[in-house]
């Protein structure tokens, strides 16, 4: 099954577990195809990834750019103070390189889940590959 549109037309794309060199070889497709679209909106929920390495934020990198290059927006939310994702963005100093947006209820609070392979999910947790 293939990302959901929220309204508006934004894709959302929820990743889970580990965001490591071995998921990124699962992803890297699926995101370039959602990246190559002229003008894509893309909302990337990263609240469940329990650990991401330099490969996971490459391949985040990589979406941010591609996403620019043709008139889109890439943005993240689930980005919570002390999470993995949070941690390497400031220890990499790329905190402000990437537009980071709160979740709906406010206050966002520590991903939990076990740890394991990313995948992506569509809005409705159905797991897309």
């Amino acid at each position: 099954m293939g990302p959901s549109h929220a309204a508006g037309g934004t894709t959302v794309l929820e990743l889970r577990g580990e965001l490591d060199i071995l998921a990124v070889s699962v992803l890297s497709d699926r995101l370039d195809d959602l990246t190559g679209l002229q003008g894509a909106d893309l909302l990337l929920d990263v609240r469940a990834v329990t650990f991401i390495d330099c490969a996971g934020l490459s391949l985040l990198s990589r979406a941010r750019y591609r996403t620019r290059q043709r008139g889109g927006r890439l943005r993240l939310t689930g980005v919570t103070r002390g999470g993995s994702v949070a941690r390497l963005l400031r220890m990499t100093g790329l905190t402000g390189s990437f537009e980071v947006v709160s979740d709906e209820g406010g206050a966002e609070e520590p991903a939990a889940g076990a740890a394991g392979p990313a995948e992506v999910t569509d809005g409705a947790g159905t797991a897309v590959a």
